[in-house]
């Protein structure tokens, strides 16, 4: 009996081996997973760090941008303040050439002519030019040789002025244009219009016996009234006709003149030709006519 017991609490205080291998297994398994998270989660500084880095990055990012845009800017208004300099250089030296050419024009001009009508004088050649002056009729004028747009340039107290072509004589004349005559191209006016348009058309026939085409009686206005006439001729030849009837206006008993979409009139003469608005087509701009209304 004793041995029997005794073999029972030797077996009793040895445990088993998976009692004990259990537990184990469990706490390993435990300390590996606690292990891995351990492992797999961030710490805080890493966090910031990432966090850091990548707003340093946009930063980064957002300057180049705007310092690429600001470059861009500055360099399309560097560019155009290059250009407009370059243009007003180049204006500068178009106007220094300019000056330049008339003061030696002015210089060498040595060949003087007498004016056939009185002559309105210009600033330049061209149409936009300011009227600045009226020089008379019968007066001994400088040339320098220059000629453009129907125009030539003349001398008048040292300054360049411009005056229409076709008035200047190499003699002086004894006595102004023929403002009479008889006609002998065959052209007429109708009869009963005023007297003046009697006038007008003898002085251009006597003139200019090209010119074999008038108008004066229509349905309005003061050609209905017999008081104008068109007097039908266009281009440099149409301002020659024009600047003769301005010239001996007084003589020839004209109210106004209109052509090329400008007008001269006698009340306000000292203004000398002034523009006209479009009135839609090239006879009534006139631009194919002369108009003459006499009083």
């Amino acid at each position: 009996m004793a041995q029997h017991r005794h073999k029972r609490e030797t077996n009793a205080r040895r445990p088993k081996a998976i009692q004990v291998a259990g537990p184990i297994a469990i706490m390993a398994t435990v300390s590996a997973v606690s292990l891995g998270v351990l492992t797999a989660t961030p710490r805080a500084d890493d966090i910031l760090a990432t966090s850091s880095s990548s707003g340093a990055a946009s930063a980064l990012s957002n300057s180049i941008t705007r310092t690429d845009i600001v470059s861009r800017s500055e360099s399309r208004l560097l560019a155009r303040m290059a250009a407009q300099h370059e243009a007003e250089q180049e204006q500068e030296k178009k106007q220094k050439r300019e000056q330049k050419a008339t003061l030696s024009a002015i210089a060498r001009a040595d060949t003087t002519m007498w004016t056939t009508a009185e002559l309105n004088l210009w600033s330049g050649p061209d149409k936009h030019a300011e009227q600045v002056g009226v020089l008379d009729g019968l007066e001994k004028v400088l040339l320098t040789g220059r000629k453009d747009n129907g125009r030539v340039e003349v001398v008048v107290e040292d300054r360049s002025r411009w005056v229409t072509a076709g008035y200047l004589a190499e003699e002086k004349p004894e006595t102004g244009p023929t403002l009479g005559g008889t006609c002998t191209n065959g052209s007429s006016v109708s009869s009963g219009v005023h007297t003046g348009v009697v006038l007008v058309h003898e002085a251009v026939c006597a003139n200019f016996p090209q010119i074999t085409t008038y108008g004066t009686f229509r349905g309005d206005g003061e050609h209905a009234q017999g008081r104008a006439v068109d007097v039908m001729i266009s281009g440099e030849t149409g301002w020659e006709v024009a600047e003769f009837l301005r010239a001996n206006y007084s003589a020839l008993d004209i109210e106004y003149i209109i052509y090329s979409q400008n007008i001269w009139s006698v009340e306000r003469g000292g203004e000398g030709w002034r523009s006209m608005s479009d009135r839609g087509s090239t006879t009534a701009n006139h631009y194919d006519h002369v108009h003459v209304t006499v009083y």
